[in-house]
């Protein structure tokens, strides 16, 4: 298995998974399609199938569990789902 697939697939696991860390998961979306864009202001703007998102750049690069839910429920509506994963 790839590590962008395992990345990806950390963010639907339960429980819910408090170590991801944020470069390594944006570097996997776009892998997979993503286009990510990261504004002067620290915030990520995520693109999957004309699905966009937006999300603060933590810190320390690691998302908190919040985060990850609010990633999960994002790429569950852009249909970026560990199923659907070459």
């Amino acid at each position: 298995m790839s590590k962008h697939k395992e990345k990806i697939q950390k963010i639907f696991e339960h429980p819910t998974s408090g170590n991801i860390d944020f470069r390594k998961l944006m570097h996997a979306l776009e892998h997979y399609g993503a286009k990510v864009e990261i504004s002067k202001h620290n915030k990520a703007k995520i693109v999957v199938n004309d699905v966009e998102f937006t999300i603060p750049i933590p810190h320390d690069h690691v998302l908190s569990k919040d985060m990850v839910v609010e990633i999960r429920h994002f790429l569950e509506k852009a249909g970026l789902t560990p199923e659907k994963l070459n």
